[in-house]
């Protein structure tokens, strides 16, 4: 891989970030008053309603009212957990049935309500920034700050487990198949979060508030490292399974059930398209840090000849190109600017509880603004502007998962124009 180079100075303050990133949709801040004080915001938590909206069926559950919404088990007041055994035997692979110790049905009254998640969350609860990206969507849905519960704390309200490999789990959905789905996580990665790992839970709050129909509650499946398809929405059903086998409805769409979200770089659609030649040149984005964490952005300015088409992102060209680093936006100064009222930093996970600084930055599983700013004046003429992430092990954006069946990966590109 190429050594970037510093051929272009580059220059960005937190005001000309922040500034790029407000005017994103995907990434509004929550706190809109600290924006008005004009507090130094770096980072964005996305207004609940600004996410991309990902959703699935007709009508989408999200859209249903009154007596629909209270059937579909999508209010605070009607929502319920069940959690049950898989009854199904498949020799080879599965020729005994895993058991509980206590199953929480609808059936005997025994499944668990809402207001029972919120009082094990009063002990048990965690909150976490984390970022949602969809596997097929090349831009990130949006950020927010998640408020929940460990689904293996949820669990061992059942007792004793027994011959359990896998975890399957879906929300609500009418009788369409279209509008079925699923997914499935292992027992481990259930119950035996690594040192430094962020555990999956149900959410039942998004920045402060709680979740609603439309970001799928009042609660959800959260799994941080993963990408939105393992976030299972409106939470109907869990069934601890003796199959090993992903069930993921994913996985039936031709797409990798197990990929972890990737370190990737976005450009921001607000970018201007047009520049005279006696101005700066800036151009900014969006970072997630995924498994493998961020190294740095890098980005590649390419002058376009009249009728030439792009190349390819992974032709020699682009990839052994003359690369420069990008500015990543700093950490915010003052976290209680960003975080919705009465939280503080030192309750997230990932970061310090005395200090109130993040463990990492970007955040772990999180996203912040990037930006490049070319100081070196440009003769008049079309241009190409591609930006990629390099991750802490060295992969430079898409490798070491060129498919897109692991992710939409590739090298964005935008193209502008100067005069």
């Amino acid at each position: 891989m190429s050594q970037p180079n510093r051929r272009f100075v580059l220059q960005s303050s937190a005001a000309a970030c922040t500034a790029g990133l407000v005017t994103n949709p995907l990434t509004s801040t929550a706190s809109g008053s600290a924006a008005a004080n004009g507090e130094d915001q770096t980072i964005c938590l996305t207004n609940a309603n600004d996410f991309y909206t990902v959703a699935r069926g007709k009508p989408k559950p999200h859209t249903l009212k009154g007596d629909d919404l209270v059937n579909a088990r999508m209010t605070p007041e009607s929502w319920q957990l069940e959690i049950d055994h898989d009854t199904r035997k498949d020799p080879p692979v599965v020729s005994q049935l895993p058991s509980l110790e206590k199953r929480l049905t609808l059936a005997d009254g025994s499944a668990i309500d809402y207001d029972q998640l919120v009082e094990l969350g009063r002990t048990k609860g965690i909150k976490f920034i984390k970022a949602i990206q969809c596997l097929n969507i090349p831009t990130p849905l949006g950020q927010g700050l998640w408020e929940g519960v460990p689904l293996c704390d949820v669990l061992r309200l059942c007792g004793k487990i027994q011959n359990v490999r896998r975890v399957y789990y879906w929300g609500f959905h009418n009788n369409d198949p279209e509008q079925i789905f699923q997914s499935s996580l292992s027992y481990t990665q259930v119950f035996e979060t690594p040192p430094g790992e962020l555990p999956v839970f149900l959410a039942y709050k998004l920045n402060g508030e709680p979740i609603t129909p439309l970001r799928g509650g009042p609660v959800r499946v959260i799994v941080p490292w993963a990408y939105g398809f393992k976030s299972i929405k409106w939470l109907h059903k869990v069934v601890l399974t003796n199959d090993p086998r992903a069930n993921d409805t994913y996985a039936t769409q031709n797409n990798d059930p197990d990929s972890p979200l990737k370190t990737a770089a976005y450009l921001d659609r607000a970018n201007r398209k047009q520049f005279n030649r006696q101005e700066a040149i800036e151009i900014r984005g969006l970072v997630i840090s995924g498994l493998s964490g961020l190294d740095r952005v890098e980005f590649l300015v390419r002058r376009k000849e009249k009728g030439e088409p792009f190349p390819p992102g992974d032709s020699r060209e682009i990839l052994n190109g003359d690369w420069t680093v990008a500015r990543i936006q700093k950490a915010p100064s003052n976290w209680k600017s960003v975080l919705p009222e009465g939280v503080s930093s030192k309750e997230l996970l990932n970061f310090d509880s005395e200090s109130g600084e993040p463990a990492s930055w970007p955040l772990r599983y999180g996203m912040t603004g990037w930006s490049a700013r070319l100081e070196q004046r440009l003769e008049p003429g079309q241009y190409e502007f591609r930006v990629r992430s390099v991750d802490e092990n060295g992969y430079a954006q898409p490798e070491p998962r060129p498919t897109l069946k692991s992710g939409r990966n590739e090298i964005q590109v935008w193209s502008f124009k100067v005069t």
